[in-house]
C-alpha cells in the first residue's frame, strides 16, 4: 500500500503542470496559472471567480460567460467573497454598465 502510494506520487510529481487557458469575448485568451479560482455555488449570479492578487485582475462567469476586470482591488474582491448576496455586490460594484468604465481592461 504504501509502495503504491509512493509511486502515484512519484507520476504526479512528474506529471506536467497544465494551466487553463479561458477565452473572454471574441478570442481574447487569458491564462489563469497565476489566479486563484474558486467555483461559487451560493449565488445565482456568479459561478466561479478567479482572482490574481499580484496584477489585480479580475475573472468571473456570470451566466456562463467569462468576463475579466481590471483594476480591481483585493479589499474589493474579499468584500465581494464575504458578501451576504454576491451577485448583488457584482452587479452594484464590479459590472460594467458600458464599454470605458471603471475596471476595464486594455488590451
Amino acid at each position: 500500500m504504501v509502495r503504491a502510494l509512493a509511486v502515484l506520487l512519484a507520476q504526479l510529481a512528474a506529471a506536467p503542470v497544465v494551466s487553463e487557458t479561458i477565452e473572454i469575448g471574441e478570442r481574447h485568451r487569458v491564462d489563469l496559472g497565476t489566479f486563484e479560482c474558486r467555483d461559487i455555488t451560493r449565488s445565482t449570479v456568479l459561478q466561479r471567480v478567479c482572482y490574481d492578487r499580484a496584477r489585480q485582475d479580475l475573472v468571473v462567469v456570470a451566466g456562463g460567460a467569462y468576463d475579466r476586470y481590471c483594476g480591481v482591488t483585493a479589499e474589493t474582491v474579499d468584500r465581494l467573497l464575504g458578501a451576504p448576496s454576491m451577485g448583488q455586490f457584482f452587479n452594484q460594484n464590479i459590472r460594467r454598465a458600458t464599454a470605458g468604465s471603471r475596471y476595464d481592461c486594455h488590451a
